[in-house]
């Protein structure tokens, strides 16, 4: 756990699961989220990010800009990334923003498990 976010971090293989455990993720937490996005795509062997958003309420542009920084570590490494469990709020803003576009939101954990592995 960070010490300015709190999440849940799971790793099974080379695809983590990282579950942001806050109600918000907007512009107070999203650096931190991308420092721990940054050391974990880097120095860890991980291939696959599921990034479960189940307790996320809001989320800004800064919350996206941490999303798309791990999935751009994750491209340019040929790895895979799945957004798991947006609250509906958080769904509705992937959508307007076209995002759904480059990353794929699945609506469970293991649906995103299921996406990753095949």
């Amino acid at each position: 756990m960070g010490d300015n976010f709190n999440y849940e971090l799971k790793k099974i293989g080379n695809t983590a699961i990282f579950k942001l455990n806050e109600k918000r993720f907007d512009a107070s937490i999203a650096g931190f989220v991308k420092g721990e996005f940054t050391i974990l795509l880097h120095s860890e062997d991980i291939k696959k990010l599921i990034i479960d958003l189940s307790e996320v309420e809001y989320c800004d542009s800064s919350g996206l800009s941490a999303i798309l920084l791990a999935f751009r570590i994750l491209q340019s490494n040929e790895g895979q990334i799945r957004i798991a469990s947006p609250t509906k709020n958080v769904k509705t803003l992937i959508e307007i923003s076209q995002l759904d576009r480059v990353l794929t939101v699945c609506n469970t954990i293991d649906e995103a498990l299921n996406d990753v592995s095949n």
